[in-house]
């Protein structure tokens, strides 16, 4: 996840990793059918927010702002010397996905928002 304030550079802010997910991919198609839920070939399934671990020395791995700042408690401290609690007016947030395995890497793309007031 990267951060680009107003006026600002766009800098990392989260890395994750699907592998701290809390059910498989498997066992959330499992756990969405097995009542009987319709699954059709083209849906789309999300895990929502991915947070890993947190240690020592290894800030960023969580999946969202809140988290990241304490619901706002701690503030993000950006490279250019800006704070952020909360998302601000004009600050672009870019998602960017991929996968690999082995020597193989697909790139899923990204997607940005700018909050505009």
């Amino acid at each position: 996840v990267t951060l680009c304030p107003a006026g600002g550079p766009e800098e990392v802010i989260s890395r994750t990793n699907a592998r701290h997910l809390y059910w498989s991919f498997a066992q959330m198609i499992a756990h969405h059918t097995v009542n009987g839920c319709n699954l059709n070939v083209g849906d789309v399934l999300a895990t929502g927010t991915i947070s890993g671990p947190e240690t020592p020395g290894r800030p960023g791995v969580c999946g969202s702002l809140l988290e990241l700042t304490r619901n706002g408690q701690q503030p993000l401290e950006l490279t250019n010397g800006r704070q952020r609690r909360f998302l601000e007016d004009g600050d672009t947030v870019r998602l960017r996905g991929g996968a690999s395995q082995g020597n193989v890497t697909v790139e899923l793309g990204d997607v940005s928002g700018r909050l505009i007031n």
